[in-house]
């Protein structure tokens, strides 16, 4: 036995030695079984020792199991510890962001190929088939068009908005603004459920690992194509609990320990319906239907394994990074700012320079897909102007695109990535259907809308209308529209549904077409030529490639013989035409099982078209024969051309099917299945009805479509709100243009029979040729004739209903409006669920303060629905009232009148009355309602009454809108009784409209202002009527500048005043004042009055002058000028901005006309300051002074005979040259220094003759300023005499004399001027003789 032991351990010692051989030299396991072999071959054992051996074997196999764990535990060891030299290494390093970009996308540079199955996109039968993404091929249309900017914003300070003081706000759990490689326990800001808490906080892992701040785990996944938004779409239905919450507070926790190792959730397939194809398609197309066929019934599903559940367990490439943190941003509305502070926090105070270039890399490709919310935009931004100079104006931009045009629905695209990558545009190849292409540049932001307009514009496409954008995947195809959809969320989209079949998302061979989508109703192919050709280009490759089918081949004969003609003309060649036969006529029906004739049976009934033809014959231009094609093809395949949106049949009539396809076309709306099968067709005059809502429940969005009949149809669809909008657009588009109306109630009419038309219910009312349905919406009244009865008159709009079609509509149809009494002016409306908003009225007021209704009448009047409340007086009528709406009116038999006046004109306005005089332009009809009411205090609650009576329940869009113009007046020219003050109040609260608002402003500014003295100004009404409720006025400064500045019905002239002289920086607007110019007059504004007050005054005083008196109806144009009236104060140096604004420029006119009396030295030297106030240091222009009026530009008229031209050049160079380097500034003030010295300064002078005093002149020159009335001698200038304002007791004007009494009534001496300026020296000397009157008062209070 010892000596069997003995052998048996020494095989075993020699095993083991030969073991350890083998595996230096071959490795473990090769060793091993290179033993095994050497064993069997040397060795062939009993059964014992067979059972030994296995035994053995059994031994070697665990020992070579802990070997290699052992080994391999080392190795992976070793690799940490190079990891986290490498990025300790990298921490400090220069890093340059494109070396970086390569580094992080080399993938990007491979070179484009074909999927691994070899599948490539070939739709439209090869249509632009040679074009490659991103390449600019020279072919016809194809140029390059830069992309739309977003609106410059306003430049704001930012600087308090900075991202540490967000931080300390708002971050929780003690979390600073700075930069850390840790990973988080808690979110950075607070969320609500437990689901958002999970994704933040694996996002911030994911955040690290991109940045190089965390090591990537080991673990490969191998043969998984499942997109990474397919898996977080898999979680967001999820429900997530505290446990789940606190599972991974603690994976955190371990991967502080071990980042290499994330404990998550694997992924298992499920057959569910639901996956990436059927989440995030828009609008059901041929694309998916393959492939959601092959993707149908496996859905991923999360199975937790302990950790985190939205973590897994592998390693992810960078695209995948991207998709996981910009994914969660897109999906998870509430975690967006959480990822922005993540990012931000990640690059404050981050010293790896390797760390922090990716940072921003990641900020940049965000802000492409996703904004922030309000709260944390402003930081935002403050936060990327602080960034590096490379990174700081992209990602600005890319923001503000971002917030203009909405979040994207899908993550970056790869050709995003090469975009980033060079901080470039996009660059997408567009392929019309006549095989020409067109490169685009665009952005992430970039949506259909915006790409088929520049589409459009670069081709000079007028109607573009139903063109839109499609995008094509192998041979699939899918419309995007052009609307706000995101083009690259489309082709994010594509490359996901490559990776999902087994391809690549760098190789999707993903294109774009530009092709018509949809007719409209009123669509002419003549009215855009290169609509026309687009279109004819789509049909005819259409019916080639069988997209479009015939019936009848003698119809596919006549199109290929139409072709033919525009091809060649009327050059008929029957050999030519056979070799075009394969062009013209699908291959299927060339001597195939669809078609009996041959390629030559088709050439001879192509030319028997060709001949018996009316183009050929006639000899049409071929422009007319295309647009006949494409009138062809609208009637002949309006399914074809429609859009089509996904839906199920909520409520409603029953269908044979619940889950159906809405397709909208220009003959209606069609309900359709799967299989193309129509379940239910709606004409559009059938839809009377069409509005959507929102429920807040998943895919909650439902539109609801009633018809003639009284049925209602509503279908839940995530393109309700789309449905209903192009519905809208069919159904109003229609109706502007329609011109027959259908009658909802009997009318006979009382009176005057011959104005208004008299009708049953249900009678068809054919419009005049010069109206439409649009003049209906606009003016409340149409014109037209009764069908049935033949005869002719006016029409209320509110009984009628438009009938939304351009051809007559059959008798059967015109039964369904007399059989349902509920058809009535189609609601157009999007509502979301208790919205009701309870509106005032004055029916309260209406009890105590009203008078009773009038008795019942059984004469013929309106017998409509509804109208049975017709006598209630606090709703809206459109009968013209007979008394007055308020008690205390009745026994006041004129104002009563007045008031019903003043109510006709309201219903004028408002169109709710025929206005043939089109009256509401001008003020006739604002006159009519507003002077009553400021001539006697009485009325202004009457008016106030009718207007909000005219608002309440009005059901006219346009009457509305019109009735609220009225009070937007009313408010700003006077204001109710106590009484009344507070109804008036609470019915403005309670509206929705945008005017209230304003009304209630207007109402409290009258209530402290004071009211009006005359109807508003045509300025204002004007304002309103095109929906301006700020009124800017041009004011006109002496300098010749001018500015802009807001006047209100409220704003005073003294208001203004010191509003201008506060925006111009004066030191005061004492002496200063608006004067407004008319005609030939130039009219000081009293300070007291309301501008708009003053100003219409003076329009009537002008009108009624006896100039204007044969010309009521002339509108006057009027300019504000603001200058220096008073000079009282007035010393040059003392407000520079008034001297150099101002005072220069007022003074000078008059200095060159003659008006003071000037040494010949001051002259030249005044002249020399002239010409450099205009010129500077420009003394090319002094040569010029001797020619023409150069002289009189600087020399006064009465002195240039006093030298010779030489000898005042010669003065006035020297002078200048004398004062070289005295600015323009200086020299006027320099200017206005001499002048001060004078007695004149400041003064207002008016040549005038006088007959009263012997003792001065018959010509005599007056000039009033701050000491008086001064008689000055024309000739001389010398001051014969002045009158201080103390000594003046009586003046007064007219239209061509002023006089005025020196002294007392009695004993003083008169003076009588002829002058036309009388008004202005009135004027002048009244408001001197105010200003010093008030300046004693003042020092007397003192």
């Amino acid at each position: 036995m010892k000596l069997e032991r003995a052998k048996k351990l020494e095989a075993e010692r020699l095993k083991k030695e030969e073991e350890q051989l083998l595996k230096k030299q071959m490795g473990g396991r090769r060793g091993l079984k290179k033993r095994r072999r050497g064993d069997s071959v040397r060795d062939t054992p009993t059964l014992s020792n067979r059972t030994h051996l296995l035994h053995v074997i059994t031994v070697f196999e665990r020992t070579d199991d802990v070997i290699e764990q052992e080994l391999k535990e080392r190795e992976e060891a070793k690799q940490k510890r190079e990891q986290a030299a490498l990025l300790e290494s990298r921490k400090g390093e220069d890093v340059s962001d494109t070396d970086l970009m390569n580094k992080m996308f080399d993938f990007l540079d491979e070179d484009e190929g074909s999927q691994p199955d070899g599948r490539t996109t070939d739709v439209y039968g090869g249509v632009g088939d040679r074009t490659k993404r991103g390449q600019v091929i020279d072919n016809g249309y194809n140029t390059v068009s830069r992309p739309p900017l977003a609106p410059i914003e306003d430049e704001e300070d930012l600087s308090e908005f900075t991202f540490s003081k967000f931080a300390t706000t708002y971050f929780q759990g003690g979390a600073d603004h700075t930069h850390t490689r840790k990973v988080i326990k808690h979110t950075l800001l607070e969320h609500k459920t437990e689901g958002e808490q999970l994704a933040a906080l694996a996002v911030w892992v994911l955040i690290l690992r991109f940045m190089d701040d965390m090591p990537e785990p080991q673990k490969k996944q191998q043969g998984d194509t499942t997109s990474v938004m397919t898996k977080i779409y898999a979680t967001l239905g999820r429900k997530f609990n505290k446990q789940d919450l606190e599972k991974a507070m603690q994976a955190n926790q371990q991967l502080e320990d071990d980042p290499t190792v994330t404990k998550s959730y694997t992924m298992q397939k499920k057959s569910v319906r639901k996956k990436l194809v059927s989440m995030t398609l828009k609008k059901k197309s041929k694309i998916t239907k393959e492939i959601s066929e092959r993707l149908e019934g496996e859905e991923i599903v999360p199975v937790t394994a302990g950790g985190n559940a939205l973590l897994e367990d592998r390693y992810m490439s960078t695209l995948e990074k991207l998709h996981f943190i910009i994914g969660h941003g897109i999906l998870r509305p509430d975690l967006r700012d959480e990822i922005y502070c993540q990012i931000c926090k990640q690059l404050t105070k981050n010293s790896g320079k390797t760390s922090y270039a990716k940072g921003w890399i990641l900020l940049s490709l965000c802000v492409g897909c996703f904004g922030p919310s309000d709260k944390f935009i402003k930081y935002l931004k403050n936060f990327i102007n602080d960034g590096p100079k490379e990174y700081g104006a992209y990602c600005m931009e890319r923001l503000r695109r971002t917030v203009m045009n909405g979040t994207r629905s899908q993550p970056p695209s790869f050709l995003e990535l090469h975009s980033t990558k060079a901080k470039k545009p996009l660059m997408l190849p567009v392929t019309f259907m006549d095989g020409n292409t067109k490169t685009l540049l665009a952005d992430s932001a970039t949506t259909a809308s915006e790409l088929c307009d520049q589409l459009a514009n670069k081709i000079q496409l007028k109607d573009k209308f139903g063109f839109s954008l499609y995008i094509a995947l192998y041979d699939k195809v899918s419309s995007l529209g052009s609307g706000g959809d995101h083009v690259m969320d489309a082709i994010s989209q594509c490359e996901q549904f490559s990776k999902e079949l087994g391809g690549s998302e760098r190789n999707a061979p993903w294109r774009l077409f530009f092709r018509k989508e949809i007719f409209a109703p009123w669509h002419e192919a003549r009215e855009d030529e290169v609509a026309s050709n687009l279109i004819y280009q789509q049909v005819v490759r259409g019916i080639k490639f069988m997209e479009y089918r015939c019936d009848k081949e003698e119809d596919l004969a006549i199109i290929a013989a139409q072709q033919y003609y525009i091809d060649h003309g009327t050059d008929y060649k029957p050999e030519r035409i056979v070799e075009l036969v394969p062009s013209y006529i699908p291959d299927s029906f060339i001597g195939g099982r669809s078609s009996r004739r041959d390629q030559a049976g088709w050439g001879k009934e192509i030319a028997k078209a060709f001949h018996k033809s009316r183009f050929s014959k006639e000899k049409v231009p071929p422009q007319r024969v295309k647009d006949e094609i494409v009138t062809y093809a609208k009637y002949k395949w309006p399914l074809l051309f429609s859009r089509f949106y996904e839906a199920f049949k909520f409520a409603g009539p029953s269908l044979p099917k619940n889950e159906v396809i809405i397709a909208v076309n220009w003959t209606g709306v069609y309900v359709v299945d799967n299989d193309e099968q129509v379940l239910l067709e709606l004409s559009f005059p059938e839809i009377t009805a069409v509005s959507s809502s929102r429920t807040g429940k998943m895919h909650g969005q439902s539109v609801t479509l009633a018809t003639a009949k009284g049925d209602e149809f509503t279908f839940t669809s995530p393109n309700a709100e789309d449905i209903r909008d192009l519905v809208v657009t069919f159904l109003e588009g229609l109706k502007k243009r329609s011109k027959y109306v259908i009658t909802l109630q009997d009318y006979t009419p009382v009176g005057d029979a011959n104005t208004f038309l008299s009708y049953r219910k249900g009678d068809l009312v054919i419009l005049d040729k010069q109206q439409s349905g649009e003049d209906i919406m606009t003016n409340g009244w149409c014109f037209g004739e009764n069908a049935r009865t033949k005869e002719r008159g006016s029409v209320n709009a509110e009984c009628v209903y438009i009938l939304p079609t351009i051809s007559r509509p059959p008798p059967e149809f015109l039964t369904l409006f007399s059989e349902h009494a509920d058809i009535g002016q189609p609601k157009y409306s999007s509502s979301n669920m208790n919205e009701a908003v309870k509106v005032y009225t004055l029916e309260e007021y209406s009890l105590d303060h009203f008078r009773p209704p009038p008795k019942k009448s059984l004469s013929g009047t309106l017998r409509s629905r509804g109208r049975s409340q017709k006598d209630i007086l606090w709703k809206h009528s459109k009968e013209p009232l007979k008394q007055a709406l308020l008690k205390k009116l009745l026994t006041k038999e004129e104002l009563s009148q007045q008031a019903c006046q003043s109510f006709t004109a309201i219903l004028r306005y408002m169109d709710d009355l025929p206005n043939s005089k089109r009256s509401r332009h001008g003020t006739e009809c604002t006159d009519a309602v507003f002077e009553p009411p400021l001539k006697h205090d009485l009325l202004r609650d009457e008016i106030y009454c009718q207007i909000i009576k005219q608002l309440t329940e009005n059901k006219n869009k346009m009457s509305l809108q019109r009735g609220w113009e009225l009070l937007w007046l009313c408010c700003g020219i006077f204001t109710p009784s106590a009484n009344l003050l507070k109804h008036v109040q609470e019915f403005l609260r309670s509206q929705q409209n945008d005017l209230a608002g304003d009304c209630v402003h207007r109402l409290n500014r009258t209530l402290r202002h004071g009211h009006r003295r005359y109807p508003p100004h045509s300025v204002e009404v004007e304002g309103i009527q095109i929906g301006s409720t700020q009124i800017f006025h041009k004011v006109y400064f002496p300098d010749d500048t001018d500015e802009a500045f807001e006047i209100d019905s409220s704003t005073r002239a003294k208001d203004l005043c010191q509003s201008i002289a506060s925006h111009l920086k004066l030191k005061s607007s004492e002496g200063f004042n608006l004067f407004v110019k008319i005609a030939d007059k130039v009219i000081s504004v009293p300070e007291g009055d309301f501008f708009f007050d003053f100003v219409r005054h003076l329009t009537d005083w002008m009108k009624k002058s006896q100039v204007f008196r044969d010309t009521p109806d002339i509108h006057f144009t009027y300019q504000i000028f603001f200058m220096k009236k008073l000079w009282t104060n007035t010393v040059p140096g003392r407000d520079p901005q008034a001297d150099i604004i101002f005072h220069y420029h007022q003074e000078l006119p008059k200095y060159l006309r003659g008006y003071h009396k000037c040494s010949v030295e001051q002259a030249e030297n005044l002249a020399s300051l002239i010409y450099r106030v205009k010129y500077g240091e420009d003394k090319s222009r002094l040569v010029a002074l001797g020619e023409g009026q150069g002289l009189r530009q600087v020399v006064p008229n009465n002195m240039m005979s006093f030298q010779s031209v030489d000898e005042w050049k010669r003065a006035i160079v020297k002078r200048y040259n004398e004062a070289s380097g005295t600015s323009p500034e200086d020299a006027k003030m320099e200017f206005l220094k001499i002048i001060y010295e004078w007695p004149t300064f400041g003064s207002a002078f008016f040549e005038v003759t006088q007959s009263t005093d012997t003792n001065v002149p018959e010509k005599l020159l007056i000039a009033i300023n701050k000491m008086g009335v001064n008689l000055i001698h024309p000739s001389s200038k010398d001051i014969l005499a002045t009158h201080p304002f103390t000594k003046i007791s009586n003046w007064s004007s007219g239209a061509n004399y002023f006089h005025m009494t020196i002294g007392n009534l009695v004993r003083g001496s008169k003076l009588l001027c002829d002058t036309t300026l009388g008004y202005k020296m009135d004027d002048l000397l009244t408001s001197y003789v105010h200003l010093m009157v008030s300046s004693i008062n003042n020092k007397g209070r003192k």
